[in-house]
Order: structure tokens, then C-alpha cells, then sequence
């Protein structure tokens, strides 16, 4: 069985955080690669300031260069709006792969408001990665109310496979201070002329 984690985003654009948080992740859980799932349009974001959709999977598959992450528009391909919609989809269509669900902390204070959570975490374990400025917030949200008797050590991250579902387990990892929201405020227009003027184009290893 292959072990590949899930990285869902709007990458607008993708950056060396992701990047980075990413690699962390790979060696943390012992992953074979990971899988960055470019969203179509997040429910939960609006569309305001949102670059087209092929932008933002351009930017991702160069920012996924020369590592094992895969930077894919298979929820396009595949029409579907919701995360758990996804995941299901994702495992019926691969029965090989082993998968796990990557989200930052950001989210998890949020992850109640997602349609069917609760599914979703029924459905594969799910890394949660620490992220400067969210923790205390999604430590104390909903959803960890109801997550924290499926809380894992993080010494235990590699063996993820071996985990009954509902399954959690919290990263943490030198934070990197890229964001997404400063490079597009720095450059409101990137898609509109590459990615080369935010420094995309040759990230580091």
C-alpha cells in the first residue's frame, strides 16, 4: 500500500510554505508523497481576489517541482464542491492508497462549519499542522470538542496506517512566514504575467 497525505487548498498562489509544511509532513507521517488538491472554488472563501483556477494549478505543479508532492485538479475533473465528497471518490477510485487528510490549524477551527466533518474524519485520519496565530483558536473550536478523545501522540505520526478512525493527530514544525494573502497584496496581478515576480518559479529544496 502506497501512503499519500491530502492537501486541500486554493494555492493562490502556491508558495514555499506550502512547500514546505508539505515536506515536513512527508517525513513526520512517513508518506510516500502528497497530493495537493487545487481547489475549484472553497464554499467558504469568497471569489473576490480568487485567480482562475488553471493560475493557481500552474503555480502549484511549480511549486511542487523536484519533491514528491503532486499538485493535482482532480476536483474539477471529478466536479466535486466539498471535501468529503472528495475523499470518498479519492478512495473508491484508488483502493491501493493509504490516505491521510493534511490541514493547517487554521482550519481546524473552522473544520465544523465544513459539510459532514464528522464524516470526513470517519473517513481517513487527519494530520493537523500547526500554524503561529491559530492554535489556541482550534485547539478550543467545535470540532475538537468532538476530535480530542481521537487525539494521537505525534511520536506515533509514522504509524498512521495502524490507526482505527476517527484519528488525529497535531504537527508541529518550524513555521515558515510565507503567505499567500501578503504575496497577493504585494502583487495583486501575478496570474495575469507568471508566477516569477513572487518568486515561484524556483523554489527552495
Amino acid at each position: 500500500m502506497r501512503r499519500v497525505g491530502l492537501l486541500g487548498g486554493s494555492f493562490n498562489p502556491a508558495h514555499r510554505g506550502h512547500r514546505h509544511v508539505t515536506l515536513a509532513a512527508i517525513r513526520a507521517l512517513d508518506l510516500d508523497e502528497a497530493w495537493w488538491l487545487v481547489s475549484p472554488g472553497n464554499p467558504l472563501k469568497p471569489r473576490r481576489g480568487m485567480a482562475p483556477f488553471a493560475a493557481r494549478v500552474a503555480s502549484a505543479r511549480r511549486m511542487a517541482r523536484r519533491a514528491p508532492i503532486r499538485a493535482s485538479a482532480i476536483e474539477q475533473r471529478l466536479h466535486t464542491r466539498y471535501t468529503v465528497d472528495t475523499l470518498r471518490v479519492l478512495q473508491r477510485r484508488f483502493p491501493k492508497i493509504r490516505f491521510i487528510w493534511i490541514m493547517g490549524a487554521d482550519n481546524l477551527a473552522q473544520f465544523h462549519v465544513w459539510k459532514d466533518w464528522r464524516t470526513i474524519a470517519r473517513t481517513m485520519p487527519i494530520a493537523v499542522i500547526a500554524r503561529p496565530g491559530y492554535d489556541g483558536r482550534a485547539l478550543a473550536a467545535p470540532a475538537m470538542g468532538w476530535l480530542r478523545r481521537f487525539r494521537r501522540p505525534a511520536r506515533q505520526a509514522s504509524d498512521w496506517t495502524e490507526w482505527s478512525v476517527p484519528a488525529l493527530v497535531l504537527l508541529r514544525f518550524r513555521p515558515d512566514p510565507t503567505s499567500a494573502t501578503q504575496l497577493r497584496a504585494a502583487d495583486p496581478g501575478w496570474y495575469k504575467h507568471g508566477a516569477e515576480s513572487l518568486s515561484l518559479a524556483h523554489p527552495a529544496n
